[in-house]
């Protein structure tokens, strides 16, 4: 196939003719609390490596923040931007990551696999005593966090993944990552106008169906935060600021979708999320990676952030962010 190899937020994304497709194959070795695939479960053996920029990887630190995993798993941030071989650690003194003693996240993937042929991506988590990537199934890591690593959650820790509720769960973030998640990437990177205008309204039909859902119901399944407003968080808060000028998602803003972006902001002013967001990061990628969609690479001023900290009035629908749990009081770390 033909990898697009500038960009790793796009996890080695494709173009089958004119319609962008992403790459979901994955390493999809598992830490588990038998080691079935090899890695067990084993507090300050493993590295989460990220950036602050990528959606997918963003998923993965506010659910370690939630769940309270700081301890248990360490973390590593690469810079906004790389170049075509690698996400590299240039915000680290000396450019090297302090634990894994690396430059490049690329050096992990090889040790894994040698010649590793796929998009170096990032969320990846890191085997501390081999140097190697165990895996970068950013959909099933977070999954893991929740149901594997429960021996290391904090006291008050949230249930992001309930049991009972598994099933629309999944339903709903599947729905979410196929037309929201994926679908911005869809319309910036389509490769002609036919492809765009599908991928336009297949976009924005979703986002349509989600400020109906969350119309009457604070939190997209139950009436707590689960996995699936995490999954929707990350695309939300990237949305003004970068999908919808520079992947063209431009039918609105989030800031015109009064149900959505109030139930943004309520995520937003929630510990966890909004602490865990950089949007001059965010922006600084987008603009300055994708120089085949922004050749002079100027990062916009805009928009203002101040928004985000306005009243929301979810609270009036109900609903506990944390169930039964505690929010969040460990200092940020990335």
């Amino acid at each position: 196939m033909d990898t697009q190899g500038t960009d790793f937020s796009t996890r080695g994304a494709y173009v089958t003719g004119a319609e962008y497709t992403r790459d979901t194959n994955y390493i999809e070795t598992r830490i588990t609390r038998d080691g079935a695939d090899g890695y067990p479960v084993q507090a300050g053996r493993y590295r989460l490596v990220v950036a602050r920029a990528c959606p997918w990887a963003h998923r993965s630190t506010i659910v370690r923040r939630l769940l309270g995993l700081e301890e248990a798993i360490s973390i590593g941030v690469c810079g906004p931007t790389h170049d075509v071989r690698s996400w590299t650690f240039d915000l680290d003194p000396g450019g090297v990551d302090p634990v894994l003693g690396m430059e490049r996240l690329q050096e992990a993937y090889f040790r894994s696999t040698p010649n590793y042929p796929r998009g170096i991506t990032v969320p990846a988590l890191v085997d501390v005593p081999s140097g190697a990537v165990v895996t970068n199934n950013f959909p099933q890591m977070t999954l893991d966090f929740s149901t594997e690593w429960t021996a290391f959650h904090r006291d008050g820790a949230p249930e992001l993944y309930p049991e009972a509720l598994r099933g629309e769960i999944d339903a709903v973030n599947k729905r979410v990552f196929t037309e929201v998640n994926n679908g911005v990437y869809r319309c910036g990177f389509a490769g002609s106008q036919a492809a765009y205008d599908a991928a336009y309204d297949r976009l924005f039909t979703a986002l349509d169906w989600l400020e109906e859902r969350l119309a009457a119901q604070r939190y997209l399944v139950g009436e707590t935060i689960t996995e699936a407003d995490v999954r929707l968080f990350t695309t939300l808060v990237r949305f003004d600021a970068v999908y919808h000028g520079h992947f063209k998602c431009n039918r609105n803003k989030l800031t015109e979708m009064p149900v959505l972006w109030a139930y943004a902001r309520d995520l937003f002013q929630t510990p966890g999320f909004g602490d865990t967001v950089d949007f001059e990061q965010i922006k600084k990628h987008y603009y300055v990676v994708h120089e085949d969609l922004n050749p002079t690479q100027i990062v916009p001023k805009g928009p203002g952030t101040s928004g985000w900290l306005t009243p929301h009035g979810r609270d009036a629908l109900g609903g506990r962010p944390f169930g039964r749990g505690t929010a969040p009081t460990r200092p940020v770390d990335a």
